[in-house]
């Protein structure tokens, strides 16, 4: 199994060492605490003295730059100026919204409540596809600089690599893997190919259910961490669930909503599929990459096993068998 570097990079994140940082960004802290779920950073809710709660991110080291959170922050209070109801962190008196303590980055925001937003429901599958058509028309005004791009590469060729050399896969796989991985790629190449020129723009990047907390006014979408380019349809399938027909009609109430702000190109509905599949390959390679860290073998116990090699070829089997059906219809 590959080293890792980031082997326990939370090991020094003590409860006291979290409110003496959130004090020194200027907060009077009560006392409480409470660690929110959170793998890739580590994200608690802490009281105040003026009993406000606060939510408190510390950047995973070696992950991002300096830069590049940043400009994950200034795409957040680009969106929320704009009344886009994206939550950017809080600004202290300097406007800072990066700071450090002692070895830890973080950033301080305002809690928000919320539920999971009813997927099923036509109305609400319209009206968050008018906040994301929102999101994306301010994507779409000018690029990242630092951020990275959803790419082939980056999600489904390296990933692969990764875990072939990292000794995760049990042994009698590597060569199924390897052998149907290989092909997987060359789908979504191809998936690429038939979508043809496809615009990249600014996303959320994770805009799952669990990323959009709605309220009797419509949805809060939180946890920028993963915004990059890509196309929109990265933003938009992640909200389809069920069989076909039924991914169908929640893509039309979504699209429904989303073109009285932006424009949507029917052709990156070829990407639904290489995008998921991506998304797999990229998933697992994570969960390796920080299997060091003491709270992945907690929280994915079974990830180290061969069952979940079992299920998880078989997964990609199925994303094979949907890469070659036709893309999902939807008409104006």
């Amino acid at each position: 199994m590959s080293e890792n570097k980031d082997k326990q990079p939370y090991q020094n994140l003590a409860p006291d060492v979290i409110l003496d940082a959130v004090e020194s960004a200027g907060y009077r802290c009560d006392g409480t605490q409470l660690a929110l779920n959170s793998y890739e950073n580590r994200v608690y809710q802490v009281g105040t003295e003026d009993g406000d709660n606060l939510v408190v991110k510390f950047y995973r080291p070696n992950r991002w730059s300096d830069e590049t959170i940043l400009e994950e922050h200034h795409f957040s209070q680009e969106l929320a100026d704009l009344e886009i109801t994206a939550v950017p962190p809080l600004a202290d008196k300097s406007g800072k919204t990066l700071h450090f303590y002692k070895t830890f980055r973080f950033s301080i925001y305002p809690k928000r409540g919320g539920r999971a937003p009813e997927l099923e429901n036509s109305d609400t599958l319209a009206q968050l596809g008018r906040f994301m058509g929102r999101i994306h028309a301010v994507g779409s005004s000018r690029d990242f600089i630092h951020r990275p791009h959803l790419n082939i590469d980056s999600f489904g060729v390296e990933p692969r690599q990764f875990l072939l050399d990292s000794g995760f896969i049990p042994l009698e796989m590597v060569e199924p893997y390897r052998t149907l991985t290989a092909d997987l790629l060359k789908q979504i190449k191809a998936s690429y190919e038939r979508a043809g020129s496809v615009t990249a723009i600014r996303l959320h990047g994770d805009c799952h259910g669990g990323n959009i907390l709605w309220t009797d006014n419509g949805p809060h979408f939180v946890d920028f961490d993963d915004a990059r380019m890509g196309p929109a349809i990265q933003d938009l399938w992640m909200c389809l669930s069920g069989e076909r027909e039924e991914r169908s009609q929640q893509l039309a109430h979504l699209l429904n909503g989303y073109l009285q702000f932006a424009d949507f190109n029917p052709r990156e509905l070829h990407l639904i599929e290489a995008l998921r599949t991506l998304r797999m390959m990229h998933y697992a390679a994570w969960i390796a990459r920080r299997w060091n860290d003491p709270a992945f073998p907690r929280v994915f116990p079974w990830f180290n096993g061969p069952r979940y090699w079992d299920d998880y070829m078989l997964s990609l089997r199925e994303q094979s068998a949907l890469m070659n059906e036709m893309p999902l219809e939807w008409k104006l």
